[in-house]
């Protein structure tokens, strides 16, 4: 037997998804390691027990899957389970190290390692691994689906025996992997779409997937392909364009964030207030303050009939997609921290493993 793999049930409120997948599981069996799953871990996302012991898994209760050599979690420990992982056990998860300094701690005194997933560098050799991405695609699907069920009109053109109906005009902030993937599905929902980003180099890909591109004189690409914070300056020239742009916008998906900083405050009290009765927006960055100065995470707040959504854990609301690309991406990282014998090897010079470990030795390694 090469590695014990736990994948404990997520006990975050909400959290509807699982770690591992039994497609997952059948290759990591066959490969010799033995998977414990506790009873019950995806059925939440539409993944049954059965399959997952025809698949080869072992089903068990939260001590075994907690216990194991190696933990596949998707969100991070709580205390509780912390003190539950066998010392110097490795974890893989998404681990929100800047907001996390009790869950840190507490893996650090059990000596685990720990690999948070939203650290995977955006490198064309960890593309496999990049959960953020893969999380964030189904993100900016469901954004633009919530937006159309909230809106009081239709989003495509449509032509009637009482008259031809006119398209809704659907506005993107940020054409990151969430932003590309909203502007492709308002397209095919068939509605008039703008986007705009700081990037200028993404213009090309907003206007490969037929929508338009809203030109602003700023430049403020950062490291790995991510936007970095504005000068005063920039700033300005930024909403000055976005509040011309809203006023005449039906639905508006905001999806910039900065890595590690609050989400950039992209549309203001006074720009939403000037937007026409009945217009929607979707804050895919709720969670981290919020594009909109009016966003509230997981409410919805209506501003002189405008409605303005702050949607939070939005990938578990499709919890068996998101699950799916997760396990693989988490197979993916298998791949690369286990040797032939399937143990691990945790080279932390290496620059995706490197810089990955939060916790290690009983030290904290990042914050």
């Amino acid at each position: 037997m090469r590695m014990r793999i736990g994948v404990p049930r997520e006990t975050a409120a909400g959290e509807r998804r699982v770690a591992l997948v039994p497609e997952t599981v059948a290759r990591l069996t066959k490969g010799g390691h033995e998977v414990v799953v506790e009873r019950g871990a995806g059925q939440a996302a539409g993944f049954p027990d059965a399959p997952y012991a025809a698949a080869g898994a072992r089903l068990g209760d939260a001590a075994e899957a907690l216990g194991a050599e190696l933990v596949l979690k998707v969100q991070r420990p709580s205390l509780e389970e912390a003190g539950r992982l066998r010392e110097g056990a490795l974890l893989v998860s998404f681990l929100a190290p800047a907001s996390s300094a009790g869950a840190l701690a507490a893996l650090a005194a059990r000596k685990v390692t720990a690999l948070a997933m939203e650290l995977v560098p955006r490198i064309t050799r960890a593309q496999a691994m990049d959960a953020l991405s893969s999380q964030a695609n189904l993100a900016g699907y469901k954004a633009v689906v919530i937006g159309a069920e909230a809106l009081n009109r239709i989003l495509p053109m449509m032509t009637t025996a009482a008259g031809t109906l006119a398209p809704a005009r659907c506005f993107v902030l940020g054409a990151g992997v969430a932003g590309l993937q909203a502007i492709a599905t308002a397209r095919r929902l068939g509605a008039v779409v703008s986007a705009f980003d700081v990037r200028p180099v993404v213009k090309e890909q907003v206007q490969s997937l037929g929508a338009t591109f809203v030109e602003v004189a700023v430049q403020a690409e950062g490291q790995g392909g991510y936007a970095k914070e504005l000068a005063e300056d920039q700033q300005r020239r930024v909403t000055e364009a976005v509040a011309k742009h809203l006023v005449s916008q039906d639905l508006v998906v905001t999806t910039a964030q900065i890595p590690g900083r609050p989400a950039p405050r992209l549309i203001s009290a006074e720009m939403v207030r000037a937007m026409k009765p009945g217009a929607v927006i979707v804050d895919l960055a709720a969670e981290s303050g919020g594009n909109c100065e009016l966003t509230r995470a997981g409410e919805a707040v209506d501003v002189g009939g405008v409605l303005v959504l702050g949607p939070v854990n939005v990938p578990s609301t499709l919890a068996f997609h998101a699950s799916q690309t997760y396990s693989r991406n988490l197979q993916a990282l298998l791949g690369h921290l286990l040797d032939k014998e399937g143990k691990p090897k945790l080279d932390l010079q290496d620059e995706i493993t490197g810089a990955m470990v939060v916790t290690h030795a009983g030290e904290i390694r990042k914050k």
